[in-house]
């Protein structure tokens, strides 16, 4: 199975998502700021991906810094987190990381540069096992939800390629598959970046597990017709109350299922969770350039001077949720609760 992310001779090694299926490529980032625009260009996505990317582009940055004392070096380190936090606004992971690697910094009092730049190496090492066993988990728990014979719909890639590895919404799928059981998924396409159609299924290929493609909008004559067991997706942030954003395009897969009783699965680490908000009301939603709603692989589709809207994501209110799957348990409604028992700071 694939490794998006890793650590090699002083570098981060990232595979291009950008030119998946055509091409299977890897890139090397040397600084922080090739990291920043790996994210922004969405080279690597996922949101535990972009976690782990910006909590090792801290990493870089500081192991990077001429600094001649500490108090130079934080400030350098401020300045970084400020430019992560500015790549993409929807995926609550990448702040979650970059808070960790934060807390590295004002954990003590550090005498020495050297000190603190091997601290940030550990805590980003420590974050990249942690996703991957946390993926792990999210596969063993989220499997006792399929059974022998489903047909599982998913939406945008929430696989080996959104974290370090395994996955969240393909975890289970993964996970299942090697339990021996016979499985279906329908993939769709997941305009306008066509993750689905680019990602999901070429992972799946991979896997050898068996896999359709279709487009957005024949989900719903999937399901009318009965070929749909239980929608599975991922998330980039779910409120205190589950509410969930997931790539656009999810809630409409909801109502559709709600529709059809279909069961719908929101699959994610509690990374992902934020407890700071109560609603996804108050979930930004990150507006991305036109171009790629109005052009098709490089070419222009619609005319010009048109208004384009290109929403990234999209809510999925809880009452449309039957469970949410975490590392630490499945989680069933009434969320306000369950949620608030998994938050650090309730310990």
């Amino acid at each position: 199975m694939i490794k998006t992310i890793e650590w090699k001779n002083g570098k981060v090694k990232m595979i291009n998502q950008s030119i998946l299926p055509l091409k299977e490529e890897f890139f090397e980032c040397s600084d922080h700021e090739c990291v920043i625009d790996a994210i922004k260009s969405m080279r690597i996505r996922g949101a535990p991906a972009i976690g782990v990317a910006a909590a090792m582009g801290i990493t870089l940055g500081a192991k990077n810094s001429s600094a001649s004392d500490v108090d130079e070096l934080l400030r350098e380190i401020d300045v970084i987190c400020e430019k992560m936090r500015n790549t993409r606004p929807t995926a609550v992971n990448l702040f979650w990381a970059i808070e960790r690697m934060r807390s590295v910094v004002s954990s003590r009092k550090w005498k020495d540069a050297e000190s603190l730049k091997k601290a940030l190496e550990s805590e980003s090492f420590q974050i990249i096992e942690e996703d991957i066993a946390s993926s792990k988990r999210i596969g063993a728990l989220g499997a006792s939800l399929i059974k022998d014979g489903d047909n599982i719909l998913t939406h945008c890639n929430a696989g080996s390629l959104a974290t370090v590895q395994y996955g969240t919404a393909l975890a289970p799928i993964y996970y299942a598959f090697n339990e021996g059981k016979k499985i279906h998924v329908y993939v769709d396409e997941t305009r306008p970046k066509f993750q689905g159609a680019r990602l999901t299924i070429w992972e799946l290929k991979k896997e050898k597990i068996p896999a359709t493609l279709i487009t957005d909008s024949m989900a719903g004559y999937f399901m009318g017709k009965g070929k749909i067991d239980k929608v599975i997706v991922g998330s980039d942030r779910i409120a205190a109350n589950g509410d969930a954003a997931n790539k656009v395009g999810t809630y409409s897969l909801a109502v559709l299922a709600g529709v059809h009783k279909i069961p719908f699965y929101v699959v994610a680490p509690t990374t992902t969770i934020d407890f700071n908000i109560s609603s996804g009301k108050e979930i930004p939603i990150e507006e991305r350039d036109a171009s790629e709603v109005t052009h098709f692989g490089g070419i222009q589709v619609a005319p010009d001077g048109i208004s384009v809207a290109n929403p990234a994501f999209d809510v999925t209110p809880n009452r449309l949720i039957t469970a949410i799957v975490t590392e630490k348990d499945i989680l069933y409604p009434p969320f306000e609760e369950k949620i608030a028992d998994l938050n650090p700071q309730s310990f």
